[in-house]
């Protein structure tokens, strides 16, 4: 059996939330509730399969499951909080009805419940509002919800109150998810068609495709067809999703479940594609808003025989990442590795620990840029990813940078000190919007590379850890940058190379050069750290080598013995200069980028 019954008794919901605020745990409570997970069998975090998810805290992909609640089957689609995986929230609300918007009683709204509720309210979803962790001492439920009820425009008594914890409150939401959430429209008649909105990869069974089924049914020895590839198959197995993949005889209209490909190409069926029967194809839908990554980097494994392995890597980790890009790339220095696109720098750090667990991999990453525009002198305009490909001074009429409309939720008694960061930034002040009389929300515009590296960390540092922060694209405008090189014993770093603003190019050269002086260990050469700017070194420093008494041993006789020694020993750190090769340590990396090194 595919449900409970017919359409009429199948609710589709999403948990969404700022990070931190309890949607893993409110999910733990209904699995628990409805009895879909056995107390023996219930973990903190269930959905949260990953370990990376449990040693952070934080969910990084979307989970959906089955649960059955007198005698509706409720799918239900766990969501990410965190801003860098907002994808994989907007994944979640085109395949769900409606949404259970779960607010923290002691933080109140943050930047991220307001921008999953533009988000949903957007889409046309039901929302239904819940206060979560009333159980904690410094809880204010009636403040939080008399400030959720002015964002969301209803009445304070309409919002329901609940401790994820504890599990008081869980049920009425489960009554409200049944009475408030519309089921889902679709047609059991029309042409079988299905919205894919995440992908996972099986050695012996090939790509598994999770779907919300639109129309018709699905069967497994069905023939079907994936509308942007072309690639046609039959389905070997339908089901849904419990405590594990639950083999159903049929998959039909208003379900999320799964499809079983067998395809063994894991490019073929991408997020967002339709997947429709092949002897009587439905029309396409409309699938995702193409995601533009903002951010790059590349990737190298750091033994240069790794490489068919990181690009299999990779390409799983794309198949149920969409929002992930990647290129082939290669490197004087570092081998042949990948371009890859990324939306923030955590999720580049995921990526990189998903590499290291899932495939064994130790690589190698470059400084993080943005993605530029150059107009050139002939007219043509290009978009660049890596600062080596920033064309010469002489072709280039402008170069456009991406910014982003920023949203910052802070009390307001930290106003000044986040419009001084802002400021710091080169942030332009937009409006403020008083959530209440103690809570603000700050709109600023910012580039996208004054936000990236740390901005986040100084912001939390300015409001003892009080604020939070959304940010969108806004659009291209023009800057000044120059490429920065960096060159070790007269080599150049291709992986430290990295675009800056031309006005404080001096400044950021010297401080690279007097951190690689830093973290660099000593030679027995001599080694030459400089910073370049189109050729011309602006900044420089030297590493003295490590120096060996090579006349120890000698203890009297003739001056000459010495010195024929110490002539010895300078010739060979002459010839060391010459042919002698740095060995970049990781953590020089990971200084330079400003990002923590105790991951």
């Amino acid at each position: 059996m595919t449900s409970a019954g017919g359409l009429d008794r199948i609710r589709n919901f999403s948990i969404i939330a700022h990070i931190d605020h309890g949607k893993s745990t409110l999910a733990d409570r209904l699995l628990e509730l409805t009895g879909t997970v056995p107390s023996r069998s219930m973990r903190a975090q269930f959905l949260d399969s990953m370990d990376l998810e449990r040693e952070r805290g934080i969910t990084i992909k979307l989970k959906p499951i089955r649960m059955t609640y007198r005698g509706f089957d409720l799918n239900l689609i766990d969501t990410p909080g965190h801003v860098d995986f907002s994808y994989e929230v907007s994944r979640s609300l085109a395949a769900v009805e409606g949404v259970v918007l779960l607010v923290d009683a002691t933080q109140g709204v943050e930047a991220q419940t307001l921008a999953n509720l533009y988000q949903a309210v957007e889409l046309n979803l039901v929302v239904i509002p819940v206060l979560n962790k009333i159980d904690l001492p410094n809880a204010e439920p009636e403040r939080v919800r008399r400030e959720l009820a002015n964002v969301l425009g209803v009445k304070p008594e309409t919002i329901l109150a609940a401790s994820a914890k504890t599990g008081q409150g869980v049920a009425p939401i489960l009554d409200r998810i049944v009475a408030d959430i519309p089921a889902p429209s679709g047609s059991l008649t029309q042409p079988a068609r299905a919205l894919i909105f995440d992908s996972t990869f099986d050695e012996y069974r090939g790509v598994i495709t999770s779907v919300r089924v639109v129309d018709g049914q699905f069967k497994p020895g069905q023939a079907v067809t994936f509308s942007a590839t072309y690639e046609t198959t039959k389905i070997l197995e339908v089901g849904h999703y419990g405590i594990e993949l639950t083999a159903d005889a049929v998959l039909s209209a208003g379900a999320i479940g799964y499809l079983v490909t067998g395809l063994k190409d894991i490019q073929a069926a991408h997020v967002g594609d339709t997947v429709t029967d092949a002897v009587r194809p439905g029309l396409a839908l409309p699938g995702y808003r193409a995601l533009k990554p903002m951010v790059f980097a590349s990737i190298f494994p750091q033994s240069g025989d790794d490489f068919a392995k990181l690009r299999q890597g990779i390409m799983k980790l794309k198949l149920n990442d969409a929002a992930l890009s990647y290129e082939p790339e290669q490197s004087p220095a570092l081998g042949f590795g990948f371009r890859c696109g990324f939306l923030g720098l955590l999720h580049l750090e995921v990526v990189e620990e998903r590499l290291s667990r899932e495939s064994g991999l130790a690589v190698v990453t470059t400084v993080p840029s943005v993605a530029y525009r150059i107009i050139q002198t002939d007219g043509q305009t290009v978009t660049i990813a890596s600062p080596l490909d920033l064309p010469d001074s002489s072709r280039i009429q402008t170069v456009l940078e991406p910014w982003m409309t920023v949203g910052v939720v802070t009390p307001s008694r930290y106003t000044g000190a986040v419009m001084a960061a802002f400021q710091d930034r080169r942030g332009r002040y937009r409006t403020t919007e008083y959530l209440n009389a103690d809570r603000c929300v700050l709109h600023y515009e910012m580039p996208l590379a004054s936000l990236i590296v740390d901005f986040h960390d100084t912001l939390k540092s300015v409001t003892q850890g009080y604020a939070s922060l959304n940010y969108d694209f806004a659009d291209y405008r023009p800057t000044q940058v120059v490429r920065l090189d960096i060159r070790l014993a007269d080599e150049p770093i291709d992986a430290l190379a990295r675009i800056i603003y031309q006005p404080d190019a001096y400044a950021t050269a010297r401080h690279s050069v007097d951190q690689l002086k830093d973290l660099l260990p000593r030679q027995q050469f001599e080694v030459k750290v400089q910073a370049l700017i189109g050729g011309q070194v602006i900044a420089a420093s030297r590493i003295p080598p490590l120096r060996k008494d090579v006349t120890a041993k000698l203890s009297g006789g003739d001056v000459t013995r010495k010195r024929k020694l110490l002539e010895k020993q300078k010739r060979g750190k002459r010839r060391l200069r010459s042919v002698g090769r740095v060995e970049l340590p990781a953590r020089a990396y990971l200084s330079l980028l400003g990002r923590p090194q105790n991951r």
